[in-house]
């Protein structure tokens, strides 16, 4: 009975996933361009972002600037997210969202992710990634 009514519920917010899998969408193709602005789009200005190997930063502009550094020093590098699961709130504010991740010429081949997004202003925005790498890559 539990399982049925998680189930309704999450139904009910059909519209809210799909946003949801569409701004994942959008930032992986803007990371495939190398394009910041575009992936920094879906960021809180207090964002935390931990990478697969455990380093983490804060603040939507130190990471901004990371980001560039990355892109610069490494203009084959890229990353895409596939959500597995994505759960909201009963209330509409927060969302969960949890899938794998692959790492093309970095440190890592990928591995698990998790994220938090909260809508604000009607918006889904990200307020935290965490990023597990489970698939070393031996030629970095």
């Amino acid at each position: 009975m539990v399982f049925f009514h998680f189930a309704i519920a999450q139904n009910m917010h059909s519209n809210d996933i799909a946003t949801i899998k569409s701004c994942r969408a959008a930032s992986n193709d803007a990371i495939a361009r190398h394009d910041v602005d575009g992936i920094a789009k879906y960021w809180l200005d207090d964002f935390v972002q931990i990478i697969g190997r455990g380093v983490y930063q804060t603040g939507k502009d130190s990471i901004v600037a990371g980001w560039k550094t990355l892109f610069k020093n490494s203009p084959q590098i890229a990353y895409v997210r596939n959500p597995g699961e994505i759960v909201v709130s009963d209330n509409d504010t927060l969302a969960w969202e949890r899938g794998k991740w692959i790492g093309i010429h970095s440190y890592s081949k990928g591995g698990n992710y998790a994220a938090m997004w909260i809508k604000r202003n009607g918006n889904w925005m990200l307020k935290a990634e965490l990023f597990v790498s489970l698939k070393a890559n031996k030629q970095q």
